[in-house]
C-alpha cells in the first residue's frame, strides 16, 4: 500500500488557520494586557483601580501593554500569538502556571483546568491564557502572572 495520498494537516494550539470568512464571522473581543515584569519594574500594585491607565500614560513597549482584538473562539493565548506578541507557555494542556494571567476585568472561561484551585481561580483570579477563551467583549489581563511571588512558591511544589 503506497503512503503517497495527502494527510490533513493537524495543528494543535494557534488559532490562525481559519479562514478569512470565517474570521469575519467570529465575534471578537478586546483584549488590554499588562506584562507582569512592567507592572513590577514600576512598582504599581495589581489592586490599584488606575493601573491600566498607569499603564497606558507610561512610555511602555508593545509587549509590556497594548490592546489585541481576538475572537472569542480562539485561547487568549492563540489569539496573543496571532498578534505577533510572544507571551510565555509550557504546556499548553492546562497543568502548569507558565501561561497565568491575572483577570482583572471581563470573563475568561477556561475549557480545563488541572493546575490551579477553585480559590486561585475565583479569589486570586488566576486564568491558564492556553485554555482560556473570553466570554465578554472587553478583557484586561495583567499575563506573566508566574512572575508573582505567590505562584514562584505554588509552582515548585504542585504537580499535575
Amino acid at each position: 500500500m503506497s503512503d503517497d495520498r495527502e494527510l490533513p494537516n493537524i495543528k494543535a494550539g494557534r488559532g490562525g488557520d481559519r479562514s478569512l470568512d470565517q474570521a469575519e464571522d467570529d465575534e471578537t473581543a478586546t483584549v488590554e494586557y499588562l506584562s507582569y515584569g512592567a507592572l513590577q519594574r514600576h512598582g504599581w500594585s495589581r489592586d490599584d483601580e488606575t493601573l491600566f491607565e498607569k499603564a497606558a500614560a507610561a512610555d511602555l513597549t508593545d509587549r509590556e501593554y497594548g490592546t489585541i482584538a481576538i475572537s472569542k473562539n480562539e485561547y487568549l493565548l492563540d489569539g496573543a500569538e496571532n498578534a505577533d506578541h510572544n507571551w510565555p507557555f509550557e504546556c499548553r494542556a492546562a497543568s502548569c502556571a507558565n501561561c497565568c494571567a491575572f483577570l482583572v476585568e471581563g470573563d475568561l472561561e477556561m475549557d480545563m483546568n488541572l493546575f490551579l484551585t477553585d480559590e486561585e481561580v475565583d479569589e486570586r483570579n488566576l486564568r491558564l491564557t492556553c485554555v482560556a477563551k473570553p466570554a465578554s467583549d472587553e478583557l484586561k489581563v495583567i499575563y506573566e502572572a508566574r512572575r508573582a511571588d505567590y505562584l514562584q512558591n505554588v509552582v515548585g511544589e504542585r504537580e499535575v
